[in-house]
């Protein structure tokens, strides 16, 4: 079967999620007909503009955000409020206003800081109250929402993230470099690179390699098997996304 190799740089990876979890089925029916909650973070900056069709303000639509310096946040004032779609329009109610009208046709896409081989995320926790997934989860789960969760191979991590959370949290750290933080473990449908070029494409990828230097730390090289023509959409899409990049975060 045909082969194609491509690596990807964060930020291409997020914009090559970001086109696949608009694609995802239960998200095209609740842009029809239905909610669509986007929380904040990098990763939602892409998916928010896929879903869109326009631009917006990426350093701005993000909350906790991990920077050279560590652990950071973005202060509230200085971020974009999350967007809220409801049949295809986008509405100006704050997530607390919507929540108790969530079904099962409607959709929360929430980042994560980390995921695991178990398919399980880990979300970081910098408000002591459990910061907006605190507030989502049990909704999501009593109701039986759409959680899909994009996320880059760059946060994969080895180890049980349901372990890794007993093991931490913001009173039990010493000493941090940024803020210090907990964990949550979070199950939805999971879009890493590997998902996103199924959806998109049909082809099969592996990881075969990541990071990288002079701009291209925590990439992603991807081995990927699919047919000439499954491949040749691949290598468009891919030469769309060469290029991307984030906007500079300040964060605290």
């Amino acid at each position: 079967m045909p082969k194609a190799q491509i690596t990807l740089t964060p930020a291409e990876s997020k914009r090559l999620i970001a086109k696949a979890v608009a694609k995802l089925p239960e998200v095209e029916r609740a842009l029809k007909n239905g909610m669509i909650i986007i929380g904040l973070g990098t990763t939602n900056s892409f998916v928010a503009e896929e879903i869109l069709g326009r631009k917006i303000e990426k350093n701005r639509y993000v909350a906790g955000v991990v920077l050279p310096q560590g652990t950071s946040i973005v202060p509230p004032g200085e971020r974009m409020p999350g967007i809220i779609i409801r049949d295809g329009k986008v509405i100006g109610a704050k997530m607390d206003e919507v929540l108790d009208s969530l079904t099962s046709d409607d959709v929360i896409i929430k980042g994560a800081n980390a995921v695991d081989s178990h398919g399980t995320a880990g979300v970081f926790l910098a408000s002591e109250r459990g910061g907006t997934v605190g507030k989502v989860i049990g909704h999501v789960k009593s109701r039986g929402v759409n959680l899909i969760i994009p996320i880059g191979m760059e946060k994969f991590v080895p180890g049980s993230i349901g372990e890794i959370s007993k093991e931490v949290g913001i009173h039990r750290f010493q000493y941090a470099t940024g803020c210090k933080v907990g964990m949550m473990p979070i199950s939805g449908k999971i879009v890493t690179e590997i998902e996103a070029i199924k959806v998109l494409t049909g082809a099969e990828a592996v990881v075969m390699g990541k990071g990288g230097v002079s701009g291209a730390e925590g990439s992603v090289t991807l081995s990927v098997d699919g047919t000439d023509v499954q491949l040749k959409n691949l290598k468009d899409i891919v030469e769309k996304i060469k290029g991307e990049t984030f906007p500079r975060v300040v964060g605290k």
